[in-house]
């Protein structure tokens, strides 16, 4: 999501004993880039990819596609239904028959685009929209979610369960002064009508909690903030869905997939344990370095792991199957 200073908290939790696996730069120079990029949204059959390009101010969010290219992937293009708006993080609904986003546009022609305060700055806000999949395999018109999901100006990274439950963050009256997750259930078999936001309980309010994952069954939920043993601004945390309804004190994610840069922005691939999450990790710099010249210093700086946020693969099986989550 759209990143402000003052929202990334503070706090402490638990961290995972389990083995991550080492993390892998997705689509070096072609997917991650020396901009940034978010949000990882592939299709079920793992062979379309949708995500978020911005500049480094985040002024400027433009949701892209690209598709498998044997081991790589293709030149991207902006998305058919994006590039004229604030348009970002792209999640597929499970079935891959409806691609949700979150865009700044009028909510009706004529309309003032959408434009959100917090802090005492104004930036581009956001409501929540979904694209469908039409007989020809293209998607059709951006569609409005209408509810009380979409009542604020700050809605942020939707994931969706095979269920049809809705997972977002959001800044709501219940938030306390930072970011909190929140879901909303279906209330008719069309996806069109959903229940108030419920906000979803992993502790108390004095910590940031944004960019929600839920595994398509429900079975474990992924968030990037701080619960105070967060290793950079923001990691990657995991709460697990419990027998009573409520969710396990949240669990910072070890190995590869945080690191003393920002993590955040966390989805879920269509292989078992498949994570990508976004993190303007950087490699280490020693010297004396090797001697620069003007073409090289200005490949490195204009390109991946220059301090722009990429995004990255990494494998949590282990992680989940310590927990007793099977494939």
């Amino acid at each position: 999501m759209r990143l402000h200073t003052f929202a990334w908290a503070i706090a402490f939790a638990l961290s995972c004993a389990a083995p991550v696996k080492a993390a892998e730069l997705l689509g070096a120079g072609v997917i991650s880039t020396g901009l940034q990029e978010t949000t990882a949204a592939l299709s079920p059959d793992g062979q379309t990819l949708y995500f978020l390009r911005s500049d480094f101010t985040e002024t400027d969010d433009t949701i892209l596609v690209s598709h498998r290219q044997g081991n790589g992937w293709s030149t991207p293009e902006v998305a058919s239904f994006s590039g004229q708006w604030h348009d970002s993080e792209p999640a597929y609904a499970p079935d891959g028959k409806r691609l949700y986003f979150v865009s700044n546009r009028p909510v009706r022609a004529g309309d003032a685009s959408v434009v959100a305060e917090m802090g005492g700055q104004t930036f581009a806000g956001s409501n929540l929209w979904y694209v469908q999949r039409q007989a020809d395999g293209r998607w059709g018109e951006p569609v409005h979610v209408e509810g009380a999901l979409n009542d604020g100006a700050m809605i942020y990274n939707p994931s969706l369960a095979a269920n049809g439950d809705i997972y977002f963050s959001a800044h709501r009256p219940d938030s306390g002064k930072l970011y909190q997750v929140y879901v909303v259930h279906p209330t008719d078999g069309a996806g069109s009508g959903y229940s108030a936001p419920q906000r979803v309980e992993l502790g108390d309010l004095s910590h940031n909690r944004m960019d929600p994952c839920i595994d398509p069954q429900g079975r474990f939920l992924l968030f990037a903030g701080n619960e105070g043993d967060s290793l950079g601004s923001a990691d990657i945390y995991i709460a697990f869905h419990q027998a009573d309804g409520g969710w396990s004190k949240p669990e910072h994610l070890g190995g590869d997939v945080n690191t003393k840069s920002l993590e955040n922005a966390p989805t879920l691939g269509p292989k078992f344990g498949e994570l990508y999450v976004s993190s303007n990790r950087q490699e280490e710099q020693h010297f004396p370095k090797p001697h620069d010249s003007m073409a090289s210093l200005q490949q490195r700086l204009s390109g991946p792991l220059n301090g722009s946020r990429n995004i990255w693969r990494v494998d949590i099986a282990d992680v989940l199957r310590a927990h007793g989550i099977k494939e």
